[in-house]
């Protein structure tokens, strides 16, 4: 297995993911802005099986990603250095939902998402603030983004994401910092340094999940754990 991290993500956290799957760790300079500039969901939106890519990610990933057999598909639109551009591909998919705002959704994941109703919401940088716990339970980080999907009948949690380390800005958002494998969430955070630790594994083990921290810092935004099977 394939996991796309941010090369920054913290040196005990890489160790940990490393004993699951092969990292591949995101870099790029010139694209977007620096602080989400190796952030794998700003580059990369999973739907159902497909992963679909922006089209000016660097030729070296996809290379990779090709050579371990991982079939994408290229957006449309290219990613620039100033939001909305920034986000175009930071979308979450579900097996009945797509979570964005639609007039920034690259028209790929659009595509592939036809047979899902669209749960519009305003804050395009969605999955930074998203971390679906398999399909009826959301982390959330967004108010915005927590009234919609609590109007859809999901089950949410918001977690406040002002300790939330995100380099150049105040703070940055738990969505980036967690991603989901099987029955897993596997966050960039130690226990110890959410105060809303224990309420988070309880609202996981309620979903039939746990979570799995990865590291003994404060919560990191590395824009989310990408875990890919070959």
């Amino acid at each position: 297995m394939l996991i796309i991290v941010d090369a920054k993500i913290p040196a005990m956290a890489k160790e940990a993911l490393s004993a699951i799957g092969q990292l591949l760790e995101l870099t790029t300079e010139g694209i977007v802005y620096p602080a989400i500039s190796g952030h794998p969901d700003i580059f990369f939106c999973r739907v159902g099986q497909e992963l679909v890519v922006a089209p000016n990610l660097p030729d070296r990933y996809f290379e990779t990603l090709s050579a371990h057999g991982i079939k994408v598909l290229r957006g449309e639109q290219l990613l620039g250095k100033q939001y909305p551009a920034t986000a175009k591909y930071n979308a979450v998919a579900t097996r009945n939902y797509l979570i964005h705002p639609p007039v920034i959704t690259d028209q790929t994941i659009k595509n592939l998402c036809i047979n899902k109703k669209l749960l519009a919401v305003k804050q395009g940088y969605t999955r930074c603030n998203l971390m679906m716990v398999g399909e009826e339970h959301a982390l959330i980080s967004d108010t915005g983004i927590e009234r919609v999907l609590n109007q859809a009948g999901i089950k949410t949690f918001f977690v406040d994401p002002g300790t939330v380390r995100l380099p150049d800005f105040g703070h940055g958002f738990f969505g980036g910092c967690c991603g989901f494998w099987t029955d897993t969430v596997y966050v960039l955070a130690g226990r110890g340094s959410i105060a809303q630790s224990a309420e988070i594994e309880a609202f996981a083990a309620a979903a039939g999940c746990r979570i799995r921290w990865l590291t003994s810092e404060t919560p990191f935004d590395g824009g989310g754990i990408f875990f890919v099977e070959e």
